[in-house]
């Protein structure tokens, strides 16, 4: 087995090529390339092998440049260390090569005895690198719930990485640090936060986490917001730091602390003038102080849904002249002294240009030992996701679930409204979990969610759950996680439950009104025609027979003429109680204007003894007063297969039997050809 480091050289001169593979080779396996576009292929090829790329500048195709900030794109410099070797001499080169993530610049012509020195301390250096890697993972996979604070706090951070610039936590980190570095080296009254500079760094990165409580409508309103709305808006920085003293996730914890104070009293202003409590001068914490300038400079310099960018000169000046508030004057100096490489470096950070070593994530400065491991970055990519499609939702049942250890993790709130725990474990085989939905239901969601791709993750449905004995309509938002985007295997599935079980039934309740008749509790001739057509424009309508009866009561003038309108109402609601209880359920009954009334049913075979007993039990007396009716038929498809035109032949049979002395019903034939309309509002449906 050849236990040999393999070293990448890429040269275009293939005598360059040579030496360094005479120098090296001993020791040594090397592998060429001769222009970055190879190198490249050969860097994919053998990444999990190499130990070393001895990297040229110049060079056709793709130069060295290039050839770095591909590595850095695809974080192979995590792994693999480069030394450029070049006859370039340029300090604009050299600082070039730095940036783009290079470890070591070596000039030609040079020793031997150089080259194998540097070549062999580096791979050593990065071995160690690995040994102490592996070493940081054992550890976490022995101390997991330990060491779990890292990554929370992580996904925190990243998570907060979500508003209008994808930027602006890693400026407010940067601009933080500078600060800070200005501020220990121009006085000594700081100097015992010299050493927390990194975690003071670390913990600006969370000084806008209570934003998650404000609608994003008015976080993303485009124009100036009203008195109400920037109330609202002001309110989250103590909401911020009230989320994170009342965090589970290790409140004693000084980094935690840190980002208390700097989220509560980042918009506190040196003259007393900020909020929320209105301190003054060094009332504040130096944190939030340092804090509260990187933030203003960086919103000032960086577009908004509401403005448009100044320029570093501009917003310097508005700073200095007081119109974003009062700050700490030995604060504005550090500014002032560090306006140059800000403004440097702010650049050289910004994702959008050409990577840098430096602008590695926050994950790592946390873990200090210069690489997160790869399950670490994983478990963060997934926190990131997780808390992002929380962050855009508001707080009900929420839950996390991991198929590889069949893990079920319930909000705090969630798990008290479903009465179970907030971590179940082997939760597929919970029987009072499979109880909060019906199977099928339960079934649905999870192939609706197994089914879900990356670009439409999101799957919303509504479905009934059992909350302590009694269904409750819920809303399920929910989508699965993927270890990343090349990858379709699922590995959790997160998501929340909304009650709208009291939305929903207003809804039906407003539904149930528009489409009932106030007085007789039948359905309104509008929604009753609308539900007759659906029906027979529906697919099994032709393989169905139907019949429309029309009716109306006899001389009904006379019970309002004689008895008044109240004892009039009151025979509608008998007549209407005696036609629910003659229909099945399945059947459309309405009244259709008056005293007139209409049943939509479903006949097999002998129509004739249906309507004859439905025309006898609508007939009968009301206190004194006779009521009888007048009732004519229309089949369907015999007739007529459209509404309009089953109505027609309805009302037209109807007409018939008034014509001849009423009481009655009669069947629809093609004889009947009258003009007139028995039912007063017959032409709104005959035309419609």
């Amino acid at each position: 087995m050849n236990t040999k480091g393999k070293i990448l050289i890429v040269d275009d001169a293939e005598l360059n090529r040579s030496v360094l593979a005479d120098i090296l080779g001993e020791k040594y396996e090397i592998i060429e390339a001769e222009n970055g576009l190879e190198a490249i292929v050969q860097i994919e090829k053998n990444k999990h092998e190499l130990s070393l790329v001895l990297l040229d500048i110049m060079m056709p195709k793709v130069d060295g440049f290039e050839v770095l900030a591909i590595m850095n794109k695809n974080k192979w410099l995590e792994q693999i260390p480069v030394i450029i070797i070049s006859s370039e001499t340029s300090p604009t080169y050299i600082e070039n090569a730095y940036d783009l993530g290079a470890l070591e610049y070596i000039s030609r012509p040079f020793e031997p005895r150089t080259v194998q020195h540097r070549v062999s301390h580096m791979i050593m250096l990065y071995s160690k690198q690995k040994h102490l890697e592996n070493m940081v993972t054992e550890q976490m996979l022995e101390k997991e719930k330990s060491n779990q604070i890292m990554v929370d706090v992580l996904s925190h951070i990243v998570e907060f990485r979500n508003g209008e610039s994808g930027m602006h936590v890693l400026n407010i980190r940067l601009i933080t640090e500078l600060l800070l570095k200005r501020l220990c080296a121009v006085t000594d009254r700081y100097r015992d936060i010299q050493t927390k500079i990194p975690m003071i760094a670390n913990a600006s990165a969370l000084h806008d986490i209570g934003k998650i409580s404000i609608d994003e409508k008015i976080l993303n309103k485009p124009g100036r917001l009203t008195a109400e709305e920037y109330e609202l808006v002001k309110f989250h920085s103590a909401a911020g730091a009230n989320m994170l003293e009342k965090t589970q996730y290790y409140p004693k914890e000084e980094l935690v602390k840190i980002a208390r104070d700097i989220c509560r009293w980042h918009h506190e202003r040196y003259d007393g003038g900020g909020y929320p409590d209105g301190l003054v001068g060094d009332e504040i914490p130096i944190e939030a102080q340092v804090v509260a300038l990187a933030d203003v400079y960086d919103a000032l310099t960086h577009e908004r849904v509401y403005k448009n960018a100044y320029s570093h000169e501009q917003a310097m000046q508005m700073i200095m002249d007081g119109r974003c508030g009062a700050f700490n004057p030995l604060l504005l100096r550090c500014l002032t002294d560090i306006g140059g490489d800000l403004e440097k470096e702010l650049k050289m950070c910004s994702l959008g240009k050409i990577p840098k070593m430096e602008a590695h994530d926050l994950a790592q400065s946390l873990l200090q030992s210069g690489n997160a491991s790869n399950r670490t970055l994983a478990l963060l990519e997934q926190e990131r996701t997780k808390y992002q499609f929380f962050a855009a939702m508001s707080r009900e049942i929420q839950f996390e679930y991991s198929f590889q250890t069949d893990m079920l993790i319930l909000s705090e709130w969630g798990a008290a409204r479903l009465g179970l725990p907030e971590i179940m474990i082997y939760a597929s085989e919970k029987h009072t979990l499979q109880e909060m939905m019906e199977a099928d239901d339960y079934g649905d969601l999870r192939d609706l969610i197994l089914t879900a791709s990356h670009g439409e993750p999101t799957v919303i449905k509504s479905y009934r759950l059992n909350i302590h004995g009694t269904q409750r309509w819920h809303k399920i938002l929910a989508r699965p996680l993927w270890p990343g985007e090349d990858t379709d295997e699922i590995t959790g599935i997160i998501g929340k439950c909304i009650d709208v079980h009291d939305e929903l039934t207003e809804v039906n309740s407003l539904k149930q009104v528009a489409s009932t008749d106030e007085l007789t509790g039948l359905y309104r001739r509008e929604f009753a025609r609308r539900k007759i057509k659906e029906t027979l424009a529906g697919d099994t309508a032709v393989e169905k027979k139907f019949a429309l009866l029309l009716f109306d009561l006899d001389l009904f003038k006379n019970a309002n003429d004689h008895y008044g309108h109240v004892f009039g109402d009151q025979v509608l609601r008998v007549v209407a109680h005696r036609t629910q209880k003659v229909v099945r359920d399945s059947d459309v009954v309405a009244r259709a204007g008056g005293d007139e009334f209409m049943i939509f049913l479903e006949y097999k075979t002998d129509i004739d003894s249906v309507a004859k007993r439905i025309f006898h039990s609508l007939s009968g007396a009301y206190q004194g007063f006779d009521t009888t009716i007048s009732m004519g038929i229309a089949l369907a498809p015999a007739d007529a297969s459209e509404y309009e035109k089953l109505f027609y032949c309805a009302d037209q049979a109807l007409y018939t039997v008034k014509q001849k002395g009423r009481n009655g019903y009669c069947f629809y034939d093609k004889t009947m050809k009258s003009p007139f309309s028995v039912l007063s509002p017959i032409s709104a449906d005959k035309h419609s």
